[in-house]
């Protein structure tokens, strides 16, 4: 089958490979009709998360048709349509039971006290091979499948494996009620989905920060409030626009990939250089692609700065183990909860699954792209470099 290889950072290739098979008897193989690319999977490629496996197939964005089932997998049968959610649980253990997936004791082949399992990341988490293939092998599968209605299209549900569940997670976390001032650092997509729930949930002032024009707009064209990082000081401007408060709940949809701004002074330019140094030891620059973010720490320094006192910030953004520069004196005298964490997307599924189906939220505008899988390399260097019109990609498999 084909599929998309890491090779090094900087380096992917679309390869045969061996089709996967049933190791377990928990186990559903789906054939792929639909996988997306997600900034995370950038992470791997610009060497800002270490541990990738070269041969590993990337992906953990999924939807597609069960080709075959484990004796023991009882909820599914051969040509059920399914969205396969990105991190892995068994669905047994006591952090399963409270629908804290990303937690498993279980799925993680390196035990306890292993991370958590997802599909195509490095090492630590299992690895398990991703879904930028034409098929994957689905641990667990009685938990780890979701049947999709006939009544909807890969194009409506493809974000409900990864993207979606992580934007209401990272809303979830913020605690707010509609009288918050909501600040939400990112306008990629899961902040642009990030906002998409905060409107569902009656919020109705919205700040969204960013410096990619493009992203900016759709931001604005759902309604929030638009703050340009390379235009403005967005602290001061956050501060300005809230009576000198400062927001009451901020959300980081970056993570460890972050621009600092073109008006960074030269002393937190070099305290950056530092941080990526530590961070992305090896990197293979290459046409302009895989280029590491030149603020690693950025974001939540901002976000510290910026947050009302006794306010919560929701790290929804990745970070790297190598991560250790935080504002901890700052944020403690603003009495902050900080609140973070892998999303735990089985637990999500059920709600926003309705909330597509009644039409409550429509996925499909976020989805700019919409490619032939054998276009993925190609496709995969226009969404790194944040180009126009390339906020999410959606991969189609067969019939061009």
């Amino acid at each position: 089958m084909k599929a998309l290889v890491f090779n090094g950072i900087g380096k992917i290739a679309l390869k045969n490979v061996k089709a996967p098979a049933l190791k377990h008897q928990t186990d559903a193989l789906v054939k792929i009709t639909m996988s997306a690319i997600c900034g995370t999977d950038l992470h791997f490629i610009r060497g800002t998360i270490q541990g990738m496996k070269k041969g590993t197939i990337l992906g953990h964005e999924g939807v597609g048709i069960v080709e075959k089932i484990g004796s023991k997998v009882r909820n599914f049968k051969i040509g059920d349509r399914v969205i396969v959610p990105s991190t892995i649980g068994c669905g047994k253990c006591p952090h399963c039971l409270e629908e804290h997936y990303a937690l498993c004791d279980n799925a993680n082949p390196h035990g306890h006290e292993a991370g958590t399992a997802f599909y195509g990341g490095p090492a630590g988490t299992g690895p398990f091979n991703g879904m930028q293939a034409e098929k994957v092998r689905v641990p667990f599968a009685d938990v780890n499948l979701v049947k999709i209605p006939d009544e909807l299209n890969d194009e409506q549900v493809i974000l409900l494996s990864d993207i979606l569940p992580t934007s209401y997670m990272a809303v979830e976390m913020a605690n707010v009620s509609p009288i918050d001032t909501v600040a939400v650092f990112g306008c990629g997509p899961v902040g642009q989905l990030a906002i998409a729930c905060l409107k569902q949930l009656r919020v109705k002032q919205i700040f969204a920060i960013d410096h990619v024009k493009s992203r900016l707009k759709i931001a604005q064209l759902q309604g929030a409030r638009i703050i340009n990082f390379d235009e403005v000081n967005p602290v001061e401007e956050l501060r300005k626009l809230t009576k000198g408060k400062g927001p009451t709940r901020i959300i980081d949809a970056v993570g460890v990939d972050a621009e600092h701004a073109s008006h960074c002074s030269p002393a937190m330019r070099a305290e950056f250089k530092k941080e990526q140094k530590k961070i992305a030891p090896k990197t293979r620059i290459h046409d302009g692609n895989w280029i590491p973010g030149s603020g690693p720490s950025q974001v939540f320094r901002w976000a510290v700065d910026a947050i009302a006192k006794n306010g919560v910030i929701s790290i929804i953004g990745v970070y790297s183990d190598l991560s250790e520069s935080f504002p901890i004196g700052k944020a403690t005298g603003k009495n902050v909860t900080i609140r973070m964490g892998d999303c735990n997307h089985r637990k999500y599924l059920p709600m926003l699954l309705s909330w597509v189906k009644n039409g409550k939220i429509d996925m499909r505008p976020f989805l700019t792209q919409k490619l032939p899988f054998t276009n993925i390399i190609e496709a995969y260097k226009h969404f790194d470099k944040r180009e126009d019109n390339w906020l999410k990609v959606a991969l189609t498999f067969g019939k061009k």
